[in-house]
Protein backbone atom coordinates (compact mmCIF):
# COMPACT_ATOMS: atom_id res chain seq x y z
CA UNK A 1 0.00 0.00 0.00
CA UNK A 2 1.54 3.29 -1.12
CA UNK A 3 2.55 6.02 1.31
CA UNK A 4 0.16 8.51 -0.30
CA UNK A 5 -2.62 5.98 -0.89
CA UNK A 6 -6.08 7.08 0.25
CA UNK A 7 -6.64 3.49 1.38
CA UNK A 8 -3.74 3.83 3.82
CA UNK A 9 -5.19 7.07 5.19
CA UNK A 10 -8.62 5.45 5.60
CA UNK A 11 -7.06 2.44 7.31
CA UNK A 12 -5.18 4.68 9.76
CA UNK A 13 -8.38 6.62 10.52
CA UNK A 14 -10.16 3.34 11.31
CA UNK A 15 -7.25 2.31 13.49
CA UNK A 16 -7.60 5.54 15.48
CA UNK A 17 -11.29 4.84 16.03
CA UNK A 18 -10.61 1.27 17.17
CA UNK A 19 -7.79 2.29 19.54
CA UNK A 20 -10.00 4.97 21.14
CA UNK A 21 -12.92 2.56 21.53
CA UNK A 22 -10.56 -0.14 22.77
CA UNK A 23 -9.12 2.23 25.37
CA UNK A 24 -12.61 3.13 26.60
CA UNK A 25 -13.53 -0.57 26.82
CA UNK A 26 -10.40 -1.74 28.65
CA UNK A 27 -9.92 1.27 30.95
CA UNK A 28 -12.40 0.18 33.70
CA UNK A 29 -10.66 -3.22 33.86
CA UNK A 30 -7.35 -1.49 34.50
CA UNK A 31 -8.69 0.72 37.29
CA UNK A 32 -6.78 -1.11 40.01
CA UNK A 33 -3.82 -0.03 42.09
CA UNK A 34 -0.92 -2.08 40.78
CA UNK A 35 2.23 -1.45 38.80
CA UNK A 36 1.17 -3.71 35.86
CA UNK A 37 -2.20 -1.94 35.61
CA UNK A 38 -0.52 1.48 35.65
CA UNK A 39 1.89 0.52 32.84
CA UNK A 40 -1.00 -0.92 30.81
CA UNK A 41 -2.96 2.32 31.22
CA UNK A 42 0.07 4.28 30.06
CA UNK A 43 0.43 1.88 27.14
CA UNK A 44 -3.16 2.40 25.97
CA UNK A 45 -2.69 6.19 26.13
CA UNK A 46 0.59 5.97 24.20
CA UNK A 47 -0.93 3.68 21.55
CA UNK A 48 -3.92 5.99 21.06
CA UNK A 49 -1.69 9.07 20.77
CA UNK A 50 0.72 7.28 18.41
CA UNK A 51 -2.01 6.20 15.99
CA UNK A 52 -3.58 9.67 16.07
CA UNK A 53 -0.27 11.42 15.36
CA UNK A 54 0.59 8.93 12.64
CA UNK A 55 -2.76 9.54 10.97
CA UNK A 56 -2.27 13.29 11.12
CA UNK A 57 1.21 12.82 9.65
CA UNK A 58 -0.11 10.72 6.78
CA UNK A 59 -2.86 13.30 6.12
CA UNK A 60 -0.39 16.21 6.03
CA UNK A 61 1.95 14.23 3.78
CA UNK A 62 -0.94 13.31 1.51
CA UNK A 63 -1.75 17.00 1.06
CA UNK A 64 1.78 18.43 0.71
CA UNK A 65 3.54 15.33 -0.75
CA UNK A 66 6.65 15.76 1.38
CA UNK A 67 7.37 12.07 0.72
CA UNK A 68 5.86 10.26 -2.25
CA UNK A 69 6.73 6.65 -1.35
CA UNK A 70 8.09 4.45 1.41
CA UNK A 71 11.51 4.36 -0.25
CA UNK A 72 11.45 8.16 -0.46
CA UNK A 73 10.62 8.35 3.26
CA UNK A 74 13.47 5.98 4.09
CA UNK A 75 15.91 7.87 1.88
CA UNK A 76 16.50 5.02 -0.57
CA UNK A 77 15.91 7.03 -3.76
CA UNK A 78 19.30 7.72 -5.38
CA UNK A 79 18.83 8.18 -9.14
CA UNK A 80 19.83 11.62 -10.42
CA UNK A 81 17.55 13.92 -12.36
CA UNK A 82 17.74 14.19 -16.14
CA UNK A 83 17.57 17.56 -17.89
CA UNK A 84 15.32 17.76 -20.92
CA UNK A 85 14.82 20.85 -23.03
CA UNK A 86 11.55 22.63 -23.59
CA UNK A 87 10.65 25.73 -25.47
CA UNK A 88 11.90 24.68 -28.89
CA UNK A 89 15.04 26.82 -29.03
CA UNK A 90 18.41 25.59 -30.21
CA UNK A 91 20.49 24.17 -27.45
CA UNK A 92 24.05 24.78 -26.43
CA UNK A 93 26.13 21.84 -25.34
CA UNK A 94 26.28 21.31 -21.62
CA UNK A 95 29.20 20.01 -19.59
CA UNK A 96 29.90 16.28 -19.71
CA UNK A 97 27.27 14.16 -18.04
CA UNK A 98 24.41 16.64 -18.44
CA UNK A 99 21.80 15.46 -20.89
CA UNK A 100 19.67 17.58 -23.19
CA UNK A 101 20.66 21.04 -21.89
CA UNK A 102 18.83 23.79 -23.74
CA UNK A 103 20.40 27.19 -24.11
CA UNK A 104 18.82 29.93 -26.16
CA UNK A 105 19.39 33.62 -25.89
CA UNK A 106 19.23 33.71 -22.12
CA UNK A 107 22.14 31.30 -21.81
CA UNK A 108 24.23 33.02 -24.43
CA UNK A 109 23.99 36.35 -22.67
CA UNK A 110 25.95 34.82 -19.85
CA UNK A 111 29.04 34.47 -22.01
CA UNK A 112 29.75 38.16 -22.17
CA UNK A 113 30.52 38.89 -18.52
CA UNK A 114 33.57 41.04 -17.95
CA UNK A 115 35.81 41.10 -14.97
CA UNK A 116 34.36 43.40 -12.33
CA UNK A 117 35.89 46.56 -11.01
CA UNK A 118 35.47 45.63 -7.36
CA UNK A 119 38.50 45.19 -5.16
CA UNK A 120 40.63 42.14 -5.78
CA UNK A 121 41.20 41.84 -2.07
CA UNK A 122 38.66 40.15 0.17
CA UNK A 123 39.06 36.98 2.09
CA UNK A 124 40.54 35.18 -0.90
CA UNK A 125 43.37 37.62 -1.58
CA UNK A 126 45.74 39.95 0.17
CA UNK A 127 44.37 42.94 2.02
CA UNK A 128 41.46 41.42 3.98
CA UNK A 129 37.75 42.06 3.56
CA UNK A 130 36.64 45.66 3.07
CA UNK A 131 34.48 47.38 5.66
CA UNK A 132 30.83 46.41 5.62
CA UNK A 133 31.24 42.71 4.84
CA UNK A 134 31.59 40.48 7.86
CA UNK A 135 33.34 37.13 7.52
CA UNK A 136 32.29 35.33 10.68
CA UNK A 137 34.74 32.46 10.37
CA UNK A 138 35.40 29.18 8.56
CA UNK A 139 32.88 26.35 8.29
CA UNK A 140 33.16 22.62 7.66
CA UNK A 141 32.42 21.38 4.14
CA UNK A 142 30.04 18.52 4.92
CA UNK A 143 30.57 15.51 2.68
CA UNK A 144 33.93 16.60 1.28
CA UNK A 145 35.56 13.37 2.49
CA UNK A 146 39.09 12.90 3.72
CA UNK A 147 40.91 14.65 0.88
CA UNK A 148 42.78 17.09 3.08
CA UNK A 149 41.80 20.52 4.29
CA UNK A 150 43.94 22.71 2.05
CA UNK A 151 41.84 25.32 0.21
CA UNK A 152 43.71 24.56 -3.03
CA UNK A 153 42.36 20.99 -2.81
CA UNK A 154 38.81 21.34 -1.47
CA UNK A 155 38.14 25.07 -1.54
CA UNK A 156 36.97 27.04 1.47
CA UNK A 157 33.62 27.67 3.11
CA UNK A 158 33.18 31.02 4.89
CA UNK A 159 30.39 31.91 7.30
CA UNK A 160 29.41 35.43 6.33
CA UNK A 161 27.01 38.25 6.99
CA UNK A 162 25.89 40.08 3.87
CA UNK A 163 24.81 43.66 4.66
CA UNK A 164 22.63 45.77 2.39
CA UNK A 165 24.15 49.19 1.80
CA UNK A 166 21.12 50.43 -0.14
CA UNK A 167 18.31 48.57 1.62
CA UNK A 168 19.52 48.36 5.21
CA UNK A 169 18.77 44.63 5.23
CA UNK A 170 21.19 41.91 6.26
CA UNK A 171 21.33 38.14 6.48
CA UNK A 172 23.82 35.47 7.42
CA UNK A 173 24.90 32.71 5.07
CA UNK A 174 27.88 30.92 3.58
CA UNK A 175 30.23 31.53 0.68
CA UNK A 176 31.98 28.57 -0.94
CA UNK A 177 35.17 29.33 -2.87
CA UNK A 178 36.25 26.48 -5.18
CA UNK A 179 39.81 25.06 -5.06
CA UNK A 180 40.79 26.88 -8.27
CA UNK A 181 40.27 30.16 -6.45
CA UNK A 182 43.37 29.44 -4.34
CA UNK A 183 45.69 27.71 -6.80
CA UNK A 184 48.97 29.37 -7.80
CA UNK A 185 48.69 31.26 -11.05
CA UNK A 186 44.97 32.02 -10.58
CA UNK A 187 45.41 35.10 -8.41
CA UNK A 188 44.16 37.37 -11.17
CA UNK A 189 41.14 35.27 -12.12
CA UNK A 190 37.58 36.26 -11.30
CA UNK A 191 34.87 33.65 -11.00
CA UNK A 192 31.16 33.35 -11.81
CA UNK A 193 28.86 33.08 -8.81
CA UNK A 194 25.52 31.46 -8.03
CA UNK A 195 23.11 32.61 -5.32
CA UNK A 196 21.52 29.55 -3.71
CA UNK A 197 18.42 30.03 -1.53
CA UNK A 198 16.66 27.70 0.88
CA UNK A 199 12.93 27.37 1.30
CA UNK A 200 11.22 29.50 3.94
CA UNK A 201 11.87 29.51 6.89
CA UNK A 202 14.83 27.19 6.31
CA UNK A 203 18.31 27.68 7.69
CA UNK A 204 21.17 28.38 5.28
CA UNK A 205 23.15 25.69 7.11
CA UNK A 206 20.85 23.09 5.52
CA UNK A 207 22.37 23.97 2.15
CA UNK A 208 25.73 22.82 3.53
CA UNK A 209 24.80 19.90 5.78
CA UNK A 210 21.71 18.36 4.16
CA UNK A 211 21.84 19.40 0.50
CA UNK A 212 25.67 19.53 0.48
CA UNK A 213 26.07 22.15 -2.25
CA UNK A 214 29.81 22.74 -1.65
CA UNK A 215 30.61 19.01 -1.58
CA UNK A 216 28.50 18.44 -4.70
CA UNK A 217 30.29 21.18 -6.64
CA UNK A 218 33.64 19.78 -5.49
CA UNK A 219 32.68 16.33 -6.75
CA UNK A 220 31.49 17.74 -10.10
CA UNK A 221 34.71 19.73 -10.43
CA UNK A 222 36.74 16.55 -9.93
CA UNK A 223 34.69 14.92 -12.71
CA UNK A 224 35.13 17.91 -15.01
CA UNK A 225 31.36 18.46 -15.25
CA UNK A 226 31.19 22.10 -14.07
CA UNK A 227 33.29 25.24 -14.19
CA UNK A 228 34.71 26.61 -10.92
CA UNK A 229 31.95 28.75 -9.42
CA UNK A 230 31.52 30.71 -6.19
CA UNK A 231 28.41 29.60 -4.29
CA UNK A 232 26.52 32.02 -2.04
CA UNK A 233 24.24 30.06 0.30
CA UNK A 234 21.48 31.97 2.07
CA UNK A 235 17.84 32.23 3.13
CA UNK A 236 15.27 33.69 0.71
CA UNK A 237 14.16 36.36 3.18
CA UNK A 238 16.49 39.01 4.66
CA UNK A 239 13.63 40.21 6.89
CA UNK A 240 13.17 37.20 9.17
CA UNK A 241 10.82 36.16 10.68
CA UNK A 242 8.77 37.78 7.92
CA UNK A 243 8.59 35.98 4.60
CA UNK A 244 9.18 38.73 2.05
CA UNK A 245 8.83 36.43 -1.02
CA UNK A 246 11.73 38.37 -2.61
CA UNK A 247 9.43 41.36 -3.02
CA UNK A 248 10.11 45.08 -2.62
CA UNK A 249 7.33 45.64 -0.10
CA UNK A 250 5.79 49.14 -0.10
CA UNK A 251 6.82 50.73 3.18
CA UNK A 252 8.55 47.47 4.17
CA UNK A 253 11.66 45.39 3.43
CA UNK A 254 13.09 45.87 -0.05
CA UNK A 255 14.04 42.22 -0.46
CA UNK A 256 14.22 42.16 -4.25
CA UNK A 257 16.61 45.12 -4.28
CA UNK A 258 18.67 43.43 -1.58
CA UNK A 259 19.26 40.35 -3.73
CA UNK A 260 19.73 42.17 -7.03
CA UNK A 261 21.78 45.18 -5.88
CA UNK A 262 23.28 44.70 -2.43
CA UNK A 263 24.32 41.05 -2.52
CA UNK A 264 26.11 41.27 -5.91
CA UNK A 265 27.88 44.43 -4.73
CA UNK A 266 28.97 42.72 -1.50
CA UNK A 267 30.33 39.74 -3.41
CA UNK A 268 32.30 41.76 -5.92
CA UNK A 269 33.75 44.03 -3.24
CA UNK A 270 34.92 41.11 -1.11
CA UNK A 271 35.70 38.21 -3.41
CA UNK A 272 37.07 37.83 -6.91
CA UNK A 273 33.65 37.51 -8.54
CA UNK A 274 33.08 38.46 -12.16
CA UNK A 275 31.36 41.77 -12.83
CA UNK A 276 29.25 42.85 -15.75
CA UNK A 277 26.11 41.27 -17.11
CA UNK A 278 25.73 37.52 -17.30
CA UNK A 279 28.13 36.48 -14.55
CA UNK A 280 25.63 35.51 -11.84
CA UNK A 281 23.16 32.64 -11.62
CA UNK A 282 20.45 32.00 -9.03
CA UNK A 283 18.77 28.84 -7.78
CA UNK A 284 16.77 27.60 -4.82
CA UNK A 285 14.28 25.10 -3.48
CA UNK A 286 10.60 25.70 -2.72
CA UNK A 287 10.31 29.41 -1.78
CA UNK A 288 13.92 29.78 -2.92
CA UNK A 289 12.93 28.29 -6.28
CA UNK A 290 10.10 30.78 -6.69
CA UNK A 291 12.50 33.59 -5.79
CA UNK A 292 15.12 32.36 -8.27
CA UNK A 293 12.79 32.45 -11.27
CA UNK A 294 11.17 35.69 -10.08
CA UNK A 295 14.53 37.46 -9.75
CA UNK A 296 15.62 36.14 -13.13
CA UNK A 297 12.43 37.28 -14.86
CA UNK A 298 12.50 40.73 -13.24
CA UNK A 299 16.29 41.22 -13.58
CA UNK A 300 17.59 39.04 -16.42
CA UNK A 301 20.67 41.24 -16.92
CA UNK A 302 21.71 40.51 -13.35
CA UNK A 303 20.65 36.84 -13.31
CA UNK A 304 20.50 35.46 -16.88
CA UNK A 305 20.10 31.87 -15.65
CA UNK A 306 17.79 30.59 -12.89
CA UNK A 307 16.99 27.16 -11.44
CA UNK A 308 13.91 26.28 -9.41
CA UNK A 309 13.85 23.08 -7.35
CA UNK A 310 10.17 22.32 -6.67
CA UNK A 311 9.36 26.02 -6.64
CA UNK A 312 5.93 27.57 -7.06
CA UNK A 313 4.88 30.34 -9.40
CA UNK A 314 2.83 32.82 -7.38
CA UNK A 315 3.82 34.75 -4.25
CA UNK A 316 2.45 33.27 -1.05
CA UNK A 317 0.14 35.50 1.00
CA UNK A 318 -0.36 34.35 4.58
CA UNK A 319 0.41 35.25 8.18
CA UNK A 320 4.17 34.98 7.54
CA UNK A 321 4.13 37.40 4.60
CA UNK A 322 1.73 40.08 5.75
CA UNK A 323 0.67 42.59 3.10
CA UNK A 324 3.34 42.34 0.40
CA UNK A 325 1.75 44.66 -2.15
CA UNK A 326 0.16 47.55 -0.26
CA UNK A 327 -3.13 46.98 -2.08
CA UNK A 328 -1.43 47.50 -5.47
CA UNK A 329 -3.03 45.11 -7.98
CA UNK A 330 -0.19 45.56 -10.48
CA UNK A 331 2.40 44.49 -7.91
CA UNK A 332 0.35 41.43 -7.00
CA UNK A 333 0.02 40.47 -10.66
CA UNK A 334 3.73 40.88 -11.32
CA UNK A 335 4.49 38.54 -8.41
CA UNK A 336 2.55 35.85 -10.33
CA UNK A 337 5.09 34.35 -12.74
CA UNK A 338 2.42 32.92 -15.01
CA UNK A 339 0.83 36.37 -15.27
CA UNK A 340 4.23 37.77 -16.25
CA UNK A 341 4.51 35.18 -19.01
CA UNK A 342 1.11 36.14 -20.41
CA UNK A 343 1.27 39.93 -20.10
CA UNK A 344 4.90 41.15 -20.09
CA UNK A 345 7.62 40.91 -22.74
CA UNK A 346 9.66 37.71 -22.55
CA UNK A 347 12.94 38.31 -20.70
CA UNK A 348 16.25 37.14 -22.16
CA UNK A 349 16.51 34.38 -19.60
CA UNK A 350 17.32 30.67 -19.32
CA UNK A 351 15.31 28.77 -16.70
CA UNK A 352 15.57 25.21 -15.42
CA UNK A 353 12.56 23.80 -13.53
CA UNK A 354 13.63 20.74 -11.53
CA UNK A 355 10.91 18.57 -9.98
CA UNK A 356 9.79 15.11 -9.05
CA UNK A 357 6.95 13.82 -11.21
CA UNK A 358 5.23 12.78 -7.96
CA UNK A 359 5.48 16.17 -6.22
CA UNK A 360 1.79 17.09 -6.16
CA UNK A 361 0.84 19.69 -8.75
CA UNK A 362 4.36 21.11 -8.92
CA UNK A 363 5.45 19.04 -11.93
CA UNK A 364 2.24 19.84 -13.81
CA UNK A 365 2.64 23.55 -13.04
CA UNK A 366 6.26 23.47 -14.22
CA UNK A 367 5.32 21.71 -17.44
CA UNK A 368 2.62 24.29 -18.16
CA UNK A 369 5.03 27.15 -17.41
CA UNK A 370 7.67 25.66 -19.74
CA UNK A 371 5.11 25.29 -22.52
CA UNK A 372 4.01 28.92 -22.18
CA UNK A 373 7.53 30.38 -22.41
CA UNK A 374 8.60 31.94 -25.70
CA UNK A 375 11.98 33.15 -27.04
CA UNK A 376 14.13 34.84 -26.00
CA UNK A 377 13.17 33.11 -22.73
CA UNK A 378 13.97 29.40 -22.74
CA UNK A 379 12.79 26.88 -20.17
CA UNK A 380 14.18 23.37 -19.63
CA UNK A 381 13.03 20.76 -17.13
CA UNK A 382 14.95 18.32 -14.94
CA UNK A 383 12.95 15.46 -13.46
CA UNK A 384 13.14 12.40 -11.29
CA UNK A 385 10.37 9.83 -11.52
CA UNK A 386 9.83 9.46 -7.77
CA UNK A 387 10.21 11.66 -4.73
CA UNK A 388 8.41 14.32 -2.76
CA UNK A 389 8.93 17.89 -1.58
CA UNK A 390 12.04 17.13 0.48
CA UNK A 391 15.81 17.22 0.78
CA UNK A 392 16.22 13.68 -0.58
CA UNK A 393 14.57 14.65 -3.87
CA UNK A 394 16.44 17.94 -4.21
CA UNK A 395 19.75 16.23 -3.45
CA UNK A 396 19.19 14.14 -6.60
CA UNK A 397 18.33 17.21 -8.70
CA UNK A 398 21.23 19.42 -7.60
CA UNK A 399 24.06 17.80 -9.66
CA UNK A 400 22.34 18.17 -13.05
CA UNK A 401 21.11 21.63 -12.03
CA UNK A 402 24.61 22.83 -11.21
CA UNK A 403 25.82 21.36 -14.49
CA UNK A 404 23.07 23.19 -16.38
CA UNK A 405 23.90 26.48 -14.66
CA UNK A 406 27.58 26.03 -15.43
CA UNK A 407 26.73 25.70 -19.13
CA UNK A 408 24.95 29.07 -18.99
CA UNK A 409 27.59 31.05 -17.09
CA UNK A 410 31.06 32.15 -18.22
CA UNK A 411 34.17 30.46 -16.92
CA UNK A 412 36.75 32.19 -14.72
CA UNK A 413 38.80 34.81 -16.53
Amino acid sequence: MGLTSHKLLALMALLVVFTVLGTLWVWPRLAVRSWPAMFLRLGTIALTQLTLLATLGFAVNDYFVFYSSWSDLLGRERSLGVVQGAGGSPGVPGPPGVQGVQGGQGGQSGQGGQAGQGGAGGTGAAGGPPAGVQVLGPAEITGAGSVGREPARIGRLDRVRLPGATTGLSTDGYVYLPPQYFRPGNEGLRFPAVLVMTGFPGDAANLVTKLRYPATELDLLHKGEVKPTVLVLMRPSPSMPRDSECEDVPGGPQAQSYFTVDVPADLRATYRVLGGEGSLGVMGDSTGGYCAVKLGMAHPRTFPAAVSLSGYFKAAEDVTTGDLFGGDRQRRDEADLNWRLAHLPMPELAVLLADSKEDGTTYADSTAFAAAARPPMVVAQATVDTGGHNFTTWDRLIPPSLGWLSAHLPGPH
